[in-house]
């Protein structure tokens, strides 16, 4: 099969990125956001989409309900950052494109600003849909590998440049939503788009030092308390790991220090489902799932008011980092024990 062949855009896409164009045209200034603590993906996403619509003649603006992720600073040059007015600098745009969000709560302090803003609203994601998405106009396939995906089909479908700037967004993107092209979601058409960036000007191994190979020694100091918080249960394939807020408060780190911790009990041999916690420090826990076989954890994030995908989600719960740690550990034997018998593995 030709590169070319990984590359056609399926007809959904198309039509959704259509309709977006469509409703987006008239309109002076669009407000482009994503959902709390952004990720790679994320951040990726907003730079591209806030340096392609000016091809289209519109005015973007940057309105995120947290600031920019310092790793992730280099995508941002330039650009016209508002996030420090809030729900207001949001409520002044014409319209709305929300990026790598699936609920419109996961705009956090913008959800009320979102759900009232009278102009066009619109959702790129490739997470599962909820009940309540931050717009009426969306573009959402899980197929995609990142948001980033969906957003270079944006680009193609609409004729428009794919500069390097755009390029490294993109990239940066796809990079980091698929593990450094090690996660499941790293289908042939992720490596075709990569391969399309990569002649735009990309260039790999600098990506990678700026994102995978610039810590700070406060990171690794964390990732070592976090390793002293190794938890295994090799009957159920289960591993987790936690940080405490007062750790990352000493050490100097930020959310975006927290990247890959959850990799480490996902590594460790047998192991199906792996869960990092981080306490947040006033009593709410934020918990990233993962899983790396048959389990899906998805599901599991939803027990706790959470979501993603069926390998990789989020939830933010209320209690002491114990408490939550022991509910979450609990309901995940509950859910993994009926699998696990159907794979030969002994249920508690």
């Amino acid at each position: 099969m030709s590169q070319s062949s990984f590359l056609d855009i399926p007809r959904a896409r198309s039509d959704a990125i259509h309709r977006i164009a469509a409703a987006l045209k008239g309109v002076a200034s669009v407000a482009v956001t994503t959902h709390i603590n952004a990720d790679g993906d994320a951040a990726g996403s907003v730079a591209a989409m806030a340096r392609l619509l000016p091809q289209l003649g519109l005015q973007p603006v940057i309105v995120n309900p947290t600031p920019w992720p310092p790793l992730f600073e280099f995508l941002k040059d330039g650009m016209d950052d508002r996030t420090g007015g809030g729900p207001e600098a949001l409520r002044s745009a014409g319209a709305l494109v929300s990026l790598d969000v699936s609920d419109v709560r996961r705009l956090g302090s913008l959800a009320a600003a979102a759900r009232s803003l009278p102009g066009p609203r619109i959702v790129i994601d490739h997470h599962v849909p909820t009940e309540e998405p931050a717009g009426d106009i969306v573009l959402a396939d899980t197929a995609a590998c990142a948001t980033g995906e969906l957003l270079y089909d944006f680009a193609v479908t609409l004729n428009l440049e794919v500069d390097q700037k755009i390029a490294e967004a993109l990239y940066t993107a796809i990079l980091t939503d698929t593990g450094g092209f090690r996660y499941s979601n790293t289908s042939p058409r992720a490596h075709a788009i990569a391969a399309q960036l990569v002649s735009r000007g990309v260039d790999p191994e600098h990506t990678y030092r700026r994102i995978y190979a610039s810590l700070s020694p406060g990171r690794l100091q964390l990732l070592r308390d976090a390793l002293d918080t190794l938890g295994v249960d090799s009957e159920f394939g289960l591993a987790w790991v936690s940080v405490t807020n007062e750790a990352m408060d000493r050490y100097g780190v930020g959310s975006d220090d927290l990247d890959g911790i959850v990799e480490h009990p996902r590594s460790v041999a047998g192991t199906r489902v792996a869960l990092f916690f981080r306490d947040l420090g006033y009593g709410k826990v934020k918990v990233s799932f993962r899983s790396t076989g048959d389990v899906d954890v998805n599901a599991l994030a939803r027990q706790f008011g959470g979501g993603g995908h069926e390998k990789a989600s989020g939830a933010l719960v209320t209690g002491t980092l114990g408490e939550v740690k022991d509910r979450v550990v609990a309901a995940a034997r509950g859910l993994m024990g009926p699998a696990a018998q159907g794979n030969g593995t002994r249920p508690a």
